[in-house]
């Protein structure tokens, strides 16, 4: 993308993102808007026995969540991009990690796309066992129609830049009970389904082949990747400006407190995660799929 390109998509936002807040200011001054407001606080109560607190599993889960996601996004946009691979990979059964059936030969960014892809997608399912063990999941599956309107309202508040009221330790508001729900039980596993599909394992003909067609599975897909990067950008920005420390400290040190430690874990975590953003790079990634195929270009 040109760079005047992408000075003028960065004016849209700023022209887009200053107009919702000005609407969002004018509808609160409207009487029947006060009203609603009164009457949907941006809350929905949580089941009897709902777990109070995060426990400190949830801080790795979401650290890795983060970590495999942020490479399967880097990797996904360079395999858009449609450029020539620098280097191809062939799966084998000589190396270290020995493999069954015809080898599969495909670009060393779409390999380590499928391999992360793959690590992602076992932090996940540990992750479905611990939030259904634990009970977890009540904290982020909507039990009442009442959220709906709830999260209207907390939608309204946050673009109004008045926060609604904060106590994500017990219960998080409604518009991040939906957006929890969305990318965990819908955005993930459609990610999952149609990065199968993509994937050379998928049969080439038959009547999986014409159910599920490929130009709509690419499609779905990159529409996918597209939502995590926007609930990223999301998420972090809310987290950072509704009381940094204190969010910090329940995502990463499973405490409800103000100090430092959450911080410090997460600048670790997010130091990392740009060292392994920089390290997705050929000469990186040749001799770790050496242990498992056969390596060219």
């Amino acid at each position: 993308m040109k760079r005047k390109q992408v000075a003028g998509w960065v004016a849209v936002v700023l022209v887009a993102f200053v107009a919702v807040i000005l609407v969002a200011q004018w509808l609160r001054t409207l009487p029947e808007v006060a009203v609603f407001l009164s009457n949907y606080r941006g809350t929905t109560p949580l089941p009897d026995g709902a777990p109070v607190g995060l426990p400190a599993w949830l801080g790795w889960q979401h650290y890795l969540n983060m970590f495999f996601i942020l490479l399967a996004i880097r990797t996904g946009w360079i395999i858009r991009s449609k450029k020539r691979p620098p280097a191809f990979w062939t799966r084998s059964d000589k190396g270290l990690l020995r493999y069954t059936g015809p080898a599969q030969r495909m670009g060393i960014y779409h390999w380590f796309h499928l391999s992360i892809d793959f690590l992602w997608v076992i932090n996940g399912a540990l992750f479905m066992v611990l939030l259904f063990t634990t009970g977890q999941w009540m904290r982020i599956v909507p039990t009442s129609w009442d959220v709906f309107p709830n999260a209207i309202s907390a939608a309204l508040q946050y673009a109004s830049l008045r926060w609604p009221v904060d106590n994500a330790w017990v219960n998080y508001n409604s518009l991040q009970v939906l957006a929890y729900f969305v990318t965990v039980f819908i955005a993930a596993p459609l990610a999952i389904f149609t990065g199968v599909r993509l994937s050379p394992a998928w049969p080439k003909q038959g009547w999986l082949h014409r159910a599920f067609p490929e130009t709509l599975s690419r499609r779905t897909h990159a529409f996918v990747m597209f939502y995590f990067f926007v609930f990223i950008v999301a998420h972090v920005t809310l987290v950072l400006t509704t009381g940094a420390l204190r969010n910090l400290n329940m995502m990463f040190a499973a405490n409800d407190g103000t100090s430092w430690w959450g911080a410090g874990i997460f600048a670790l975590a997010l130091a990392s995660m740009v060292v392994a953003w920089f390290l997705v790079k050929p000469r990186v990634l040749k001799p770790i799929a050496k242990l498992s195929g056969k390596v060219q270009g």
